[in-house]
């Protein structure tokens, strides 16, 4: 059921002060971001994140040309070939379930209050390669906080955008469209676990996911969905698109983990994007490098099982 009232965050929080334009631009090219084009309302922090690795990150184009989404074609170069049809201007999206001031949010006023900042995350497919994406973004759990999380939500569900005219690969059969994602609601809410509206100091390219994606680094690529366009409150684990394909290679969880394989190839070791043909593979690192902020959310599990 679709929200029925287009909402402000005026009637959510307070208005904010936000930097004219050119402070925008002097406050992104000391954080290194030149280049940057974000709406004018928005904030871009000056300070690099704590939470941004120190590894060098891969290039702009193969951050932008080796790349899956599906929902363009299967293969790594179709996103890049076919995005540039998306129409992503105008955006909102839809926010509901159990939330306190459900409604369908302009991205535009979801952007207004908030800083961007540059989240430099190791990424890693489920596929066994990697690469590491300097991302521009805000804490999800800052969203979630501002709609108000009811007290009986336990997850969070994620939607891609339907649009088979635009989306080539959405005409295809094999996939229930729309995408849909999830995290557990201590997942979403943990300081990680950003919305991506850009990388390399540029908007978020539509092959990526513009013009909002979420990134969570701890897991594998495919539950940072792209092109959001709905997000639901929920009590109970949502039904999420790779794990009703093929729940045996796809959980709902998808941690990072060397020590347990897909069902057709080893986890235990990545391929680095960009390391050329004969590049030695780099041993996989436990939440992908993320363990000692993020292993306390599964204290007790087992994650042979709860994969």
């Amino acid at each position: 059921m679709r929200a029925t009232k287009m909402l402000g965050w005026s009637e959510v929080t307070p208005k904010a002060d936000f930097l004219n334009r050119r402070q925008l631009i002097a406050s992104a090219a000391a954080a290194g971001l030149a280049g940057v084009a974000w709406p004018a309302q928005a904030k871009i922090a000056a300070q690099p994140s704590r939470y941004s690795t120190d590894a060098p990150p891969n290039s702009f184009d193969d951050i932008t040309g080796y790349n899956n989404f599906y929902e363009f074609g299967w293969d790594k170069s179709d996103p890049r070939k076919h995005a540039g049809a998306l129409t992503i201007d105008p955006w909102s999206i839809e926010i509901g379930g159990l939330v306190e001031r459900p409604g369908t949010y302009p991205l535009d006023d979801i952007l207004k209050p908030v800083t961007l900042e540059e989240r430099i995350y190791r990424f890693r497919c489920v596929e066994a390669w990697g690469m590491v994406v300097p991302w521009i973004g805000f804490e999800l759990g800052a969203l979630l906080n501002r709609v108000g999380v009811a007290p009986s939500a336990k997850y969070v569900a994620f939607e891609t955008l339907h649009r088979p005219e635009e989306m080539p690969g959405q005409r295809a059969s094999g996939i229930d469209w729309p995408y849909v994602e999830g995290l557990r609601l201590d997942e979403a809410m943990h300081p990680l676990t950003i919305l991506a509206t850009g990388l390399y100091g540029e908007e978020m390219p539509k092959q990526n996911g513009a013009p909002i994606r979420l990134v969570v680094p701890w897991k594998y690529g495919f539950k940072s969905i792209k092109s959001i366009v709905k997000i639901t409150l929920t009590e109970s684990e949502p039904v999420t698109t790779w794990k009703s394909l093929q729940p045996r290679e796809y959980g709902f969880y998808a941690n990072v983990n060397p020590e347990v394989d897909h069902p057709r190839w080893s986890q235990a070791s990545e391929r680095r994007i960009g390391g050329g043909l004969f590049a030695k593979r780099e041993p996989t690192l436990m939440f992908n490098g993320y363990a000692e902020e993020v292993a306390g959310l599964y204290a007790g599990m087992d994650l042979a099982k709860f994969y």
